[in-house]
Order: structure tokens, then C-alpha cells, then sequence
């Protein structure tokens, strides 16, 4: 499967899968702005495969809240909105402080590398402004919880990256927030390093909430 005049194929997963992750990225990424329609012939043409996958791709875009359906009108980019900005962070600070604490007080040599690994990664995402530092966001963070989490705790925060990526990347691109969220990650890590269960908790708690506060501003 070809996109018409782009050179990029799709290979190994499933073609529906594949699509999914496509439209995903061009729904974060403004290519399909909230609110334009999204017409299945039009996608199925530009990437030239039947409409099954892309109704199954699109299915899961709704599921995720990426697009929303109306009736007798098909499907639509949706927007960002305050009700989802503060269900998915208030969730993120349930879960997030003692998960990165406790992955502190379990991580090996190996976590600390990969965690330092991808806090440069995040940074030189932030430096080149790439359009999808926010999900080198997602990793950072992942790798700060993941050493101490359990299967169930990973796959909540699994789906809860899934809409918070939206959210992430339309504050990374607010003025002077990336200076600022690389200064809070530097220190989350140094103390993450040290172990300082206490202290990870709390810079973790006034991250997430600054990223909320921030948000309900601009929303």
C-alpha cells in the first residue's frame, strides 16, 4: 500500500493499523485540523486500499477520541476540549508521582541509562522542534515509571498517553514551555537518580498540575 505522490510504504502491520497510526499523526500533527470532515473515499483513494481498514481505522480513532461521528455526515476531526484536559491529568496525577517514585527506588543501572537516554532524546526533539517531541514526551516519562509499574499500572498510562499526546504536544508549542518543561524534566531525572522517593512525587505532581493549569488557561 502506496500514498499517491509519497514515497512512504506501509509493510508490516496490518494495513488498518497502519492507518490508524497515519491519520493519528496527521490528527496531531494539524495536517487534518479539528472539525474537517474525513472522508473515507478520500482516504482510501490517497492510499489506495478498499474502505474496510479505513472504517476499522477510523473505529479506533473514535474509540481513542481522535474523530467523532455524526449521523448521515461520517467522520471529523475533533477538537481538544477542558472536560478531556482534566480527565486525563487528573488521572495522570493519581497514577504518576508514586510510579515514578517507586520506579526510582527499583531501577537498575540499565533504567538510569535508559532513562538519561531519553530525557537527551526529548531535548534534542525540543531543539529541532519536531512535531512529535511530544511522543519522545511519552517515553521520558515512561521510563521513569515503568521500572516500579505493574502490567495493569503501564497499560492505564498506555491509554492515557494515547489522548494526553494531543494535549502534550499543544503545550510544547505554547510560548516558552519547552525552556520551561526541560528545566522541570533535568530535575525530575537528577532526583529520580538519586532515589528521593519523596521528592520525585512531588516535582512529578507540580509538573503534571502546571501542564493542567496551563492547558485550562488555553482552553
Amino acid at each position: 500500500m502506496q500514498k499517491k505522490n509519497n514515497g512512504d510504504q506501509l509493510f508490516t502491520r496490518s494495513i488498518s493499523d497502519q492507518l490508524y497510526e497515519l491519520l493519528r499523526e496527521r490528527i496531531l500533527s494539524g495536517d487534518l485540523p479539528a472539525g474537517e470532515q474525513i472522508r473515507q473515499d478520500v482516504i482510501a483513494s490517497s492510499y489506495e486500499v478498499s474502505k474496510i481498514p479505513v472504517r476499522e481505522a477510523l473505529a479506533r480513532l473514535q474509540q481513542d477520541g481522535f474523530v467523532s461521528v455524526h449521523a448521515k455526515r461520517g467522520f471529523f476531526a475533533t477538537s481538544l476540549t477542558h472536560s478531556e484536559a482534566e480527565d486525563v491529568f487528573h488521572l495522570r496525577l493519581k497514577i504518576e508521582p508514586e510510579a515514578a517514585a517507586q520506579g526510582a527506588l527499583n531501577a537498575t543501572e540499565e533504567d538510569a541509562a535508559r532513562a538519561r537516554e531519553s530525557l537527551e532524546a526529548l531535548e534534542a526533539a525540543i531543539d529541532r522542534k519536531d512535531a512529535q517531541r511530544g511522543i519522545y514526551n511519552s517515553r521520558f516519562h515512561y521510563a521513569l515509571v515503568s521500572p516500579g509499574a505493574g502490567p495493569t499500572t503501564l497499560h492505564v498510562l498506555d491509554l492515557l498517553n494515547v489522548t494526553a499526546d494531543r494535549y502534550v504536544r499543544f503545550h510544547l508549542h505554547m510560548q516558552n514551555h519547552d525552556t520551561r518543561a526541560n528545566q522541570e524534566h533535568r530535575a525530575l531525572l537528577e532526583c529520580w537518580l538519586g532515589k528521593r522517593k519523596r521528592e520525585i512525587e512531588k516535582l512529578m505532581r507540580q509538573h503534571i498540575q502546571t501542564t493542567l493549569e496551563d492547558l485550562r488557561r488555553a482552553l
